[in-house]
């Protein structure tokens, strides 16, 4: 490749790069919003945690059904349209959620589709990445972008905390909407799926050192081939129930930590969602270590960075509980590296093992089907930890985190197997 495409190349990817990270940052501000404002809507409509855990559900069963859709549609569709057409309809539903009035049913309905709008962000920016970065980056570049959803994670609940404290909760979701609908449309004007529609050589070219002045398209393989790529390989299924695993204890924490600083520690509402914050921000050096070492310290292989920061995870999430509630220090200290110990495998397994073990052609597939597995989890434990802690106790909601952490290292432990045997054979 001459030298004056190769400095267009290297432009485009850090610009795509920005705007991947940007866009589904933004995802978030409609996502996570609804934790802080759960305590005043169950004050103001005096629902249980059984009723606001079925709400949450329904957005995770729904992300579910609508990842393992919309990450076919990513392979077929361009990642342009598909991300758009999620987000700004993310940011419309949220702008109904402020107008429920307190009906159960409605709220149900609203949020369950929002979820499956919300689906439409995370499978299709895998498959642009893989579309713009080779797999000798890929763990580098998947922790970076890793950090959008856990600092927008975090923005939003600061965004929250502060629009809670000086309006209410319906502003929580109104606010945020018109920020989304202002970066999707962003997105739409600027973004391109791949190097060759705008006549650069695509990653399989460039790793042959092949130059390229025709313009392309992204050409899909077909939805039965990728529907064999995606159900056929046992370690996809192995993935994805790690991320089962791992979902019951990220959203456990991501959807009631707000709650549990605001009964078990005595922490208002606005102050609760601005301390739940080091639970992403910690997260995102989390999932650049974990990048970085799985690309330098393991030759490309994620699951044993993954499965140590699985078990550390489940061994801070124990020490977490039985910290003395008044030491808030020390809870702060923990919470942080519970972070550090969720979003650090997380991102290795949704953005840097699908693009591993499905190709780029299929990326968008195999990240889709790993994460509905994923938010499968999530959905469990949105109704799960709501039942639990209702009628037994919030010690009962953590052994139930403990127990996904632990199954997902379970799940680990085969894929570093096959990790290990791919490497052999290459040799």
């Amino acid at each position: 490749m001459d030298v004056g495409k190769q400095t267009q190349l290297v432009k485009w990817q850090k610009k795509m790069f920005w705007m991947m990270w940007i866009t589904y940052a933004a995802f978030y501000l409609g996502r996570v919003n609804i934790s802080v404002a759960m305590p005043e809507i169950a004050q103001e409509f005096d629902l249980s945690k059984t009723n606001l855990g079925v709400i949450l559900s329904a957005l995770f069963a729904m992300y579910a059904i609508g990842q393992f859709i919309n990450g076919q549609l990513g392979d077929k569709l361009n990642s342009r349209l598909i991300i758009t057409v999620g987000l700004l309809t993310s940011a419309i539903l949220n702008i109904f959620m402020g107008l429920t009035g307190g009906i159960i049913g409605l709220m149900v309905v609203i949020w369950g589709l929002n979820g499956y709008f919300q689906s439409m962000g995370w499978g299709p920016t895998v498959k642009a990445m893989a579309n713009w970065f080779p797999r000798s980056s890929r763990g580098k570049i998947s922790g970076r972008l890793g950090t959008s959803y856990i600092i927008g994670g975090a923005l939003s609940w600061l965004l929250a905390g502060t629009i809670i404290k000086y309006f209410n909760w319906r502003a929580t979701f109104w606010i945020p909407a018109l920020i989304m609908a202002a970066i999707a449309i962003h997105w739409y004007l600027r973004a391109r799926n791949a190097p060759e529609e705008i006549g650069l050589p695509s990653v399989e070219e460039q790793e042959k050192g092949i130059d390229r002045t025709e313009i392309q398209t992204d050409e899909h393989i077909g939805f039965r081939e990728t529907l064999k790529i995606t159900l056929s390989n046992p370690y996809i299924w192995l993935a994805a129930f790690g991320l089962f695993g791992l979902n019951i204890v990220r959203y456990g924490f991501m959807s009631w930590a707000p709650t549990y600083m605001f009964e078990e520690q005595g922490a208002t509402i606005s102050m609760a969602a601005y301390k739940a914050i080091a639970f992403p921000v910690a997260g995102g050096l989390g999932a650049i270590l974990a990048g970085w070492a799985s690309d330098k310290l393991f030759q490309n292989r994620r699951a044993p960075v993954a499965f140590a920061m699985l078990i550390a995870l489940a061994v801070f999430c124990y020490l977490y509980r039985i910290v003395p509630v008044d030491n808030w220090i020390i809870s702060l200290i923990i919470l942080l590296f519970i972070g550090f110990f969720t979003f650090g495998p997380h991102i290795l397994i949704v953005a840097a093992l699908p693009a591993d073990l499905g190709s780029r052609k299929a990326a968008s597939s195999v990240t889709g089907f790993i994460d509905a597995m994923g938010y499968a989890g999530a959905s469990l434990t949105g109704v799960g930890t709501g039942y639990l802690i209702d009628n037994y106790s919030w010690d009962a909601a953590f052994y139930f985190w403990i127990f996904g952490a632990l199954m997902a290292a379970g799940m680990m432990i085969f894929v570093w197997k096959h990790e290990l045997k791919r490497a052999k054979d290459l040799v």
